[in-house]
């Protein structure tokens, strides 16, 4: 297989991450003016229904994506081309079938699931994102092949494809109900509508992309029969396996969908019936939540690409009883995700004031103590993702599944109590999240580190990103107030002004953290030969 086919699994990490860096930058297009738009109390309606979407999502897809990866992964280490094809002609078919039973829910019942979530008003919304659940099965299943076979730009091009269809599509629609005088349930369905629009567009591409791969797979193996593989499992005993990796894998991930969604509904229902808010307050405060969600989510979808791309690598691995090589990629992948993410965390909480401003001005005065919270609980996300993928990459599938479910079950029984305290209210939900996610996390290192074939070293994984995290946390604090102080700002700053010394605090804040980075190795060469043109990069930045 050609190197162009066949990357180093931190190169096919970093193209998918620059994709993400891209659909961020127009997730950000399509959420920042649609949140000012629809307000608190319409994005309440958006998030609603988009939560919901996500546990039927999940359940259709988060298992067996992975697991299709993973088996593919294998049999290509191994050489087996037509078990390759028998595995992604069953994953196809179970796809197909789960997301269409995902779709028929949301279309057959979007008022009941909408009185369900406590938001009736939302039911405009389910229904226009019912036919996303079907078409992002497809599209997961295409991209489990191609990234089995460590060839992640399908993926990252489809990732991009798919949220310009939706910004394009979903703000040209909001846009022109606006002007139509539509109501905010109204305008919540027609911005969800580009989800399924920019879902469509991706699946199509995507579909071409792989079929002409498997097209050149058949030829190559035309040319060259001796290649093939003269014993492949039956079809029954590659779904046997499939369901046996992908539905721990499915039930640890529906776990933390489902208390999403349950929490969702808890959050807004604890606020009405316990803590005293009325219908249109609890909804407001849902929404301003729901916003610092949108900026929360940012760390782990900049690490969810190196997650994708450790599934199949270490897979690959084991299959091949390559222990050394795996416990390098664990180690690698624990600590260029520390240094990714934990400074996102530190500057999330640290400047979460001038960010909900910036971005959301005129929202309600909750965002800022709400994202600062969320913005610590970001981190142990991102930790919880990554350390759930080498759980699943190295058999260990069950593993996640039930730290998930304590974790979550624990996250509930802590909203129930604080949200529906009228002192804490809202702000019970980030609390309970961030508690959550560090037993998780923490409970999942410990797996890692006694269940895996070799332990892996966390001193030099956590250490000193953490102290560099600490210090560049505090030239911002510093810098933001500072700068605001010389360019006359006031007491209350308009928002371009707010905008000037955020993005001088996160600039700063960024020099002085590579800087540290850099003196104190914190990044090692070895990890900089897994990253494209890494070896340039650490010779030009002295990194010995």
């Amino acid at each position: 297989m050609s190197a162009s086919k066949n990357q180093n699994y931190l190169h096919g990490a970093a193209i998918l991450a620059v994709a993400v860096v891209i659909v961020k930058i127009l997730g950000a297009i399509y959420k920042i003016p649609l949140g000012n738009i629809l307000n608190d109390e319409g994005f309440a309606h958006f998030n609603v229904a988009y939560n919901l979407y996500n546990v039927l999502l999940t359940l259709s897809t988060a298992g067996l994506p992975i697991a299709l990866a993973k088996l593919i992964s294998e049999a290509n280490s191994l050489n087996k081309p037509l078990q390759i094809k028998r595995t992604f002609n069953v994953a196809i078919t179970s796809f197909v079938v789960l997301g269409a039973a995902g779709s028929a829910v949301m279309l057959a019942f979007p008022t009941e699931l909408a009185a369900f979530m406590e938001d009736v008003e939302a039911s405009q919304s389910i229904l226009t994102m019912a036919p996303s659940v079907i078409l992002v099965c497809i599209m997961s299943a295409f991209r489990g092949y191609t990234q089995g076979l460590s060839d992640m730009r399908p993926t990252s091009v489809s990732q991009v494809i798919e949220v310009a269809g939706k910004v394009i599509f979903g703000l040209a629609a909001v846009l022109l109900l606006e002007r139509q005088g539509a109501s905010l349930p109204i305008l919540s369905a027609g911005a969800i509508s580009g989800v399924s629009f920019g879902s469509l567009v991706a699946c199509v591409y995507i579909g071409v992309v792989a079929i002409k791969r498997m097209k050149d797979e058949s030829l190559r193996l035309a040319e060259h029969p001796g290649d093939a593989d003269t014993e492949t499992d039956s079809s029954k005993a590659i779904l046997k396996r499939l369901v046996k990796i992908g539905i721990p894998i499915a039930l640890g991930s529906c776990v933390l969908s489902v208390i999403t969604l349950v929490n969702t509904k808890l959050v807004l229902g604890r606020l009405q019936n316990a803590a005293g808010f009325s219908f249109e307050d609890a909804k407001v405060l849902f929404g301003v939540y729901s916003k610092a969600l949108t900026l929360y989510n940012l760390p782990a979808a900049i690490i969810t690409p190196l997650t994708i791309s450790v599934v199949p690598a270490i897979a690959g691995f084991l299959a091949k009883k390559h222990y050394s090589e795996a416990k390098t990629v664990i180690e690698s992948s624990l600590r260029i995700s520390t240094i990714i993410a934990l400074p996102m965390a530190v500057g999330l909480s640290v400047l979460s004031g001038p960010i909900m401003d910036g971005l959301y001005y005129g929202s309600a005065e909750q965002g800022t103590t709400l994202l600062a919270i969320m913005g610590a609980a970001s981190f142990f996300v991102c930790l919880s993702l990554m350390t759930t993928a080498i759980l699943q990459a190295g058999g260990r599938e069950r593993l996640p599944m039930y730290t998930m479910l304590i974790g979550g079950t624990m996250n509930i029984v802590l909203n129930w109590f604080l949200v529906g305290n009228p002192n804490i209210n809202i702000f019970g939900a980030p609390i309970g999240t961030l508690l959550c996610y560090v037993v998780m996390s923490g409970l999942n290192l410990w797996f890692v580190m006694n269940k895996l074939p070799e332990r892996p070293k966390l001193a030099k994984v956590f250490l000193m990103p953490a102290i560099n995290c600490l210090i560049m946390g505090f030239v911002a604090w510093l810098l933001y107030p500072a700068v605001l102080g010389l360019i006359g700002a006031g007491t209350q700053p308009e928002r371009k002004l707010v905008l000037i010394g955020l993005v001088a605090a996160i600039g700063a804040a960024i020099i002085v953290y590579l800087l540290l980075t850099i003196v104190t190795r914190a990044i090692t060469l070895d990890d900089m030969k897994l990253v494209p043109k890494g070896e340039k990069i650490a010779e030009l930045l002295h990194i010995k």
